[in-house]
């Protein structure tokens, strides 16, 4: 067997977290949640619940992965064994499963957006007669297969270089340039006309709506998908991480980064989308629908599109490779695979599945089965499992590790009923919310 990768910086670590929480769901569903909401006023409970469930969730799955030094399939089992219990290697297989099933889609998505980059660019995305009826085309039926397949083939590159020369490099180049692209496009939005309306809609916020238990709900939601918590990618970055490396520092910038990230997204979509007479509360199209059509009316429209959408496949392509290390992992630490070999079968099986997911209709069920019953079951088992059967001794010395101050009590206290009991919380409001 091959000897186990690690991240070769505190920094690559922390980008390559980044990188997983920053995925495409959040760029465009953030900037939505706020025009549903009337404005900025969403933004307090998403930081309040970010900063909860990050310092309870992120930390916590980033040390179950680095005190076991593997991925959920052998951390569960090692934790239950703790208690003398057998069954958490089959529990592993759940987040597994969710990882490999939200890359499969995601890998459709990344090949929309490397279509949308390149064709934006040429013009062709942008300066066409109907962009919802150029979207169609991409999501109907085999609409985006050859785009599927380079961006698969992409990732098998990357992946190819494992976690230093890889996963880490590829982030330390990617989301330095996401940020950079992100900011860019804030500047230039501000100068569009009647972009102070989009300012006054975000910045004037209606504060009796903090009183609505809606608004709690979907911020919860919302912080927790963005976070990339699911038991899986983030504990298998953990699980390559050196003992040395102060995980609540970690921690604290994922969080940081992560609410940047949306807050930029919103002052990009919210004015612009004011500045040119649309709706801001117009839901998933927002991002492939209405944003084009923006850019039509904009000089060098072409340009900045074709700009705006490189941010996002950056964003794209840091998820899918997290997304992608779970399976990988199980079949390098389960069967004595090679790296290469576990990367060519996880990523060409996920490319054969995925076509059955060309359909946009058909990936957007499958994307919300396992999002809705799988990703967030498995976040409450690993949750369960670190933090209520692994003995305490053993957490907070894992927790310790790396760290100049003594881990206070009450942290766990917060992993065991604030983070298991959110979790718990989404779980069943999901999956009310979609019977």
């Amino acid at each position: 067997m091959e000897q186990r990768d690690s991240f070769r910086t505190r920094l690559g670590f922390i980008l390559s977290c980044v990188g997983s929480a920053v995925g495409i769901g959040a760029i465009w569903l953030f900037p939505y949640r706020v025009g549903e909401f009337g404005g900025a006023v969403f933004l307090i409970p998403f930081i309040v619940f970010t900063i909860l469930l990050g310092f309870t969730g992120v930390i916590g799955e980033m040390t179950f992965g680095r005190a076991m030094k593997t991925g959920p399939l052998g951390a569960f089992k090692k934790g239950l064994e703790q208690r003398n219990k057998h069954f958490g290697k089959l529990l592993g297989i759940i987040p597994v499963l969710g990882s490999f099933g939200i890359a499969m889609g995601y890998a459709v998505v990344v090949g929309w957006f490397l279509k949308y980059t390149l064709q934006s660019f040429t013009g062709a995305a942008i300066y066409n007669d109907d962009s919802t009826a150029f979207f169609v085309r991409i999501a109907g039926d085999y609409g985006s297969l050859i785009w599927h397949f380079i961006s698969s083939f992409a990732l098998l590159l990357i992946l190819f270089g494992g976690i230093q020369n890889g996963i880490e490099k590829i982030n330390k180049i990617m989301m330095p340039l996401f940020f950079a692209i992100f900011l860019f496009l804030v500047v230039r939005v501000a100068f569009l006309p009647n972009a102070f309306e989009g300012y006054k809609f975000l910045f004037q916020p209606q504060w009796d709506k903090l009183l609505e238990p809606k608004i709690w709900i979907f911020a919860l939601g919302q912080a927790f998908f963005a976070l990339s918590l699911a038991g899986s990618g983030t504990l298998v970055y953990g699980s390559y991480l050196k003992d040395d490396v102060d995980i609540f520092n970690a921690a604290f910038y994922v969080v940081i980064f992560d609410i940047v990230a949306a807050i930029l997204s919103m002052l990009i979509i919210i004015p612009a989308v004011f500045s040119f007479s649309m709706q801001p509360a117009a839901g998933p199209p927002l991002m492939f629908m209405v944003m084009p059509e923006i850019f039509k009316q904009i000089p060098f429209g072409s340009v900045l599109a074709g700009i705006f959408f490189l941010a996002i496949l950056f964003a794209g392509v840091t998820s899918l490779v997290n997304l992608f290390e779970t399976p990988i992992e199980a079949l390098q630490k389960e069967f004595g695979l090679s790296r290469k070999v576990s990367v060519f079968i996880v990523v060409s099986v996920g490319f054969v599945l995925g076509i059955f997911l060309e359909n946009g209709d058909y990936l957007g069920k499958w994307m919300d089965i396992v999002s809705i019953y799988i990703i967030p079951l498995g976040a409450l088992i690993a949750a369960i499992i670190f933090f209520w059967v692994c003995k305490p001794d053993f957490i907070r010395k894992q927790l310790q590790l790396g760290h100049d101050k003594p881990v206070s009590e009450l942290y766990i206290m917060l992993g065991k009923y604030v983070f298991c009991g959110l979790t718990a919380i989404v779980y069943c409001i999901e999956i009310i919310r979609n019977l």
